[in-house]
């Protein structure tokens, strides 16, 4: 079975921006454009009866409101080791409360609760073997991270194929917002 996650969709204009930063660090597995996104909830490898089951359940939050998405920065996870350079996204109520939702949605579907906080951001790479100082000295020499913002329409429902990560994601099914 293919993994599921709900996310958001970059759109092209915004992802080329993005892969602007790419290249120049040792180490790194660049993510392609078409597969940025921004993550709301992982669901994992489901079997069709449960997966018919988010189906339905996310279909309920599809009178969530639109609103819009602002990256503001780049940033690492891993801290010491790096693991990861993204595009920070800047928290704002509306998200917060699609994702809560999704969560709570989710879990009476009978996915596990995440464990992980919620922590918004677009993966531009997977990091091997970087150190922190080659990823301090990439994101200077980056330069200054423009703000990128663009409106949402809808959150859709991935899935990924068995992968090393980055990729390549389907769109299973789409969720409109409200006006």
């Amino acid at each position: 079975m293919p993994g599921l996650f709900t996310g958001l969709e970059i759109p092209a204009d915004v992802g080329f921006a993005l892969s602007l930063k790419r290249g120049g660090l040792t180490g790194a597995r660049w993510i392609d454009p078409e597969n940025y996104h921004i993550t709301l909830r992982f669901i994992g490898d489901v079997d069709h009866q449960t997966a018919n089951e988010v189906v339905d359940s996310l279909d309920r939050l599809s009178n969530s409101l639109r609103f819009s998405i602002r990256l503001t920065h780049l940033g690492i996870f891993g801290g010491d080791k790096p693991r990861a350079l993204y595009a920070g996204v800047e928290m704002n109520e509306a998200l917060t409360r699609l994702q809560a939702a999704q969560e709570r949605v989710l879990q009476r579907a009978g996915s596990a609760p995440e464990g992980r906080k919620f922590v918004p951001h677009v993966s531009l790479a997977r990091l091997r073997n970087c150190s922190a100082e080659e990823v301090a000295r990439f994101m200077a020499e980056a330069g200054r991270f423009e703000p990128l913002s663009f409106p949402l329409a809808r959150f859709v429902l991935y899935s990924s194929k068995d992968s090393v990560g980055g990729g390549p994601y389907v769109v299973e099914q789409s969720y409109p917002l409200a006006a």
